[in-house]
């Protein structure tokens, strides 16, 4: 499988924050940070506003993520309704279908969310980034995780051309539905695309 272009160590090292933070008090500032996103949009969010609502300080938000960018992607990470990572049923079919079950759900939540986060970072790299290091990268990890699993479990070929290529596949079932038929995927959808595309593919039918 192919691995993402950033060695796992240095997404790593960018993704270690030294915290002071309770987990409660995390959780209550990333819920903060997704609500006002929603309400005015990248662009219109600023580490002000976020501190006022969060009665936080600047000089805490800046020491705890560095900037804006880096805020917002772990916030988007952190209020997932699921992780990949934590995806294990024992099989592969069982898990692409837990994903979708899941991804619905996430997908209701976040879909005008992040669209206007990609129409934001091609005007800012440094959103680019840290989307890539901190909300992208480890969700990729965490699915190459699941298929090496069900490689060791005998339900795909190591060697498999298609392994390197479940990430677009999965990708492409959310981006192509809406511009080709017009219709969110759904989870019908999803799980039907799972046993259509992906599962062939890998030799798993």
């Amino acid at each position: 499988m192919r691995t993402t272009d950033q060695p796992t160590e240095d997404r790593d090292t960018a993704r270690v924050r030294r915290s002071r933070l309770s987990p409660e008090r995390e959780r209550e500032l990333y819920e903060a940070v997704v609500e006002l996103l929603g309400e005015v949009g990248y662009d219109g969010l600023t580490m002000d506003a976020v501190a006022a609502r969060t009665r936080s300080s600047k000089a805490t938000l800046y020491r705890q993520w560095k900037g804006k960018p880096q805020l917002v992607a772990t916030a988007l990470r952190h209020t997932k309704p699921v992780l990949l990572e934590g995806v294990d049923t024992g099989s592969l079919r069982g898990d692409l279908r837990e994903i979708a079950r899941c991804s619905e759900t996430a997908h209701e939540r976040d879909a005008a969310l992040m669209r206007g986060l990609a129409h934001a970072s091609h005007d800012n790299p440094d959103l680019h980034q840290a989307l890539r290091e901190l909300l992208i990268f480890p969700e990729i990890d965490a699915l190459h995780a699941l298929l090496r699993r069900a490689v060791d479990r005998g339900e795909v070929a190591p060697d498999r051309p298609a392994l390197n290529y479940v990430v677009h596949m999965m990708c492409g079932a959310f981006i192509t539905r809406p511009l080709v038929e017009g219709k969110q995927p759904d989870q019908t959808y999803l799980l039907e695309y799972i046993d259509a595309v992906i599962l062939p593919a890998l030799g798993a039918a």
